[in-house]
């Protein structure tokens, strides 16, 4: 099989010759003969006959058989893998070409219809990009410390035509991050308004919200619901209250660690509060005795003690006065008394202020004569394992079924008010406390035969009635 451009420049060379010949025999005999009778015409007859039988010898020297140069098409071996990175790491992204051949292999951004990459040439000025080839087929673009905006399509594309090409997806996920500005940051709020806490954040995928308690309490609902956690970019606390104060945490995950967090401290002012547990307390003179109250109150609250007619109990010597911190916004107050003195009983007072207002409660104490406190340790000695209950105990209880009126006008406040003349007629001697005694015991008796007799009595009626019916009939 021989060379077709071979081939044609032969024919060429024939093609001359033959036109040559036939000028010769169509020209007539006398022209023929006068031009080979003339010496000049005779040597350029002899010179064009050499020119052409050299460029013959050329023609036939070319003539070389050679194979035909077989081009098979290329294809792609594999789909490229979509590829999925974090920000700040590599990213890698491979296509595998079958029989490329003399063709070549470019690497584009869709988006933007950039050349990245020809063969083993990077095109782009990004110095985040890269290329490597092995064994002609393998074809791994590499980009270095990836971004956000490197999320997308590339198209690895072959230069055939029509040209091939194929197409796969880089997604780079961001870790989140609460931002600044819209998020709430601490706030300090009156008892009783609505309060909103705000966290944004971004990432990619899109982060999602969770609130919670840093204590690990429950979080209180507006329908009155406690919970552990809510989610949502907005925490909403209607009507808050003190119970709602403490420090909250934001926290934003997307699947993509580390997940992140913000801590809100929601503070809440509120007028100070007294409670006060044992309103009638009973002491023996000439020992010590604690009074004890409980505020709550914040901003935290200024706390002392006074007397009943104001004035206020004075550090050192016999008192001795202490503030305890329960929690953030409720304190324990404490005055120890020893020893105690015919002036030292009566009403003392436990005051709280803060710049939202003031309040007090009260508390009684009383004398307790030595000889009742003979008898009832002599009665709980003969009744060991049974309940002891202390005549100040039964007293506070009748004493607390009074003043449940005036508590539950202000409920801040808790006071007892006896006046030390009527405690000491109830406890003024030895007879006194022996028919206290008494009527402790004989109290549940009478009150077994009233309702004994109440139930029977109707009884007695109805047969009474009964009773003419019954002759009747017979």
């Amino acid at each position: 099989m021989t060379n077709a451009r071979h081939v044609i420049s032969l024919n060429n060379c024939k093609l001359k010759h033959n036109i040559q010949m036939q000028q010769r025999s169509t020209m007539p005999a006398k022209y023929i003969n006068n031009k080979f009778n003339s010496p000049a015409s005779a040597w350029a007859i002899a010179t064009k006959v050499f020119v052409v039988v050299l460029m013959c010898q050329n023609c036939s020297s070319q003539r070389v058989e050679t194979q035909p140069e077989v081009i098979v098409d290329p294809k792609f071996s594999y789909p490229i893998a979509n590829v999925t990175a974090p920000v700040g790491r590599d990213a890698f992204l491979t296509c595998v070409v079958q029989d490329l051949g003399p063709y070549k292999v470019a690497w584009l951004r869709v988006d933007t219809q950039t050349i990245l990459t020809i063969q083993n040439h990077v095109i782009t000025k990004n110095q985040r990009i890269g290329i490597a080839n092995s064994e002609h087929k393998t074809w791994t673009m590499r980009i270095r410390d990836i971004k956000e905006s490197d999320k997308g399509w590339y198209m690895c594309q072959i230069n055939t035509d029509p040209m091939k090409s194929q197409m796969g997806y880089l997604d780079v996920v961001v870790p989140p991050d609460i931002l600044d500005y819209p998020t709430s940051t601490d706030m300090v709020v009156r008892e009783g308004s609505n309060v909103t806490l705000k966290c944004a954040a971004t990432g990619s995928p899109e982060p999602t919200i969770t609130w919670r308690r840093e204590s690990g309490v429950a979080i209180e609902l507006a329908n009155g619901e406690e919970v552990a956690s809510v989610e949502g970019t907005d925490l909403i606390i209607p009507r808050v209250k003190r119970q709602h104060m403490g420090a909250y945490l934001c926290i934003a995950s997307n699947g993509v660690p580390p997940s992140v967090s913000k801590r809100i401290t929601l503070v809440v002012h509120f007028p100070p509060m007294i409670t006060v547990s044992n309103q009638l307390i009973g002491a023996v003179e000439g020992k010590g005795v604690t009074l004890e109250c409980q505020s709550e109150a914040y901003p935290k609250s200024i706390n002392y003690w006074t007397r009943e007619r104001g004035e206020i109990v004075p550090p050192g010597g016999k008192y001795s006065a202490n503030v305890t911190e329960i929690a953030g916004y409720r304190s324990s107050m404490r005055l120890h008394i020893n020893p105690l003195t015919q002036a030292e009983f009566g009403a003392y007072r436990c005051v709280a202020k803060n710049s939202l207002g003031d309040t007090d409660g009260t508390i009684k104490l009383y004398r307790i004569p030595p000889n009742a406190v003979n008898y009832v340790d002599n009665f709980e000695a003969r009744h060991k394992g049974k309940k002891r209950t202390k005549s100040s105990e039964v007293y506070h209880t009748s004493r607390a079924q009074e003043q449940s009126g005036e508590d539950s006008e202000n409920p801040g406040k808790r006071k007892a008010d006896l006046s030390q003349e009527s405690i000491d007629n109830l406890y003024g001697g030895t007879s006194a406390a022996s028919t206290h005694w008494l009527l402790v015991w004989l109290l549940p008796l009478l009150l077994l035969l009233m309702t004994a007799t109440t139930l029977t009595w109707p009884l007695r009626e109805t047969q009474l009635t009964l009773l003419p019916q019954t002759l009747t009939q017979v």
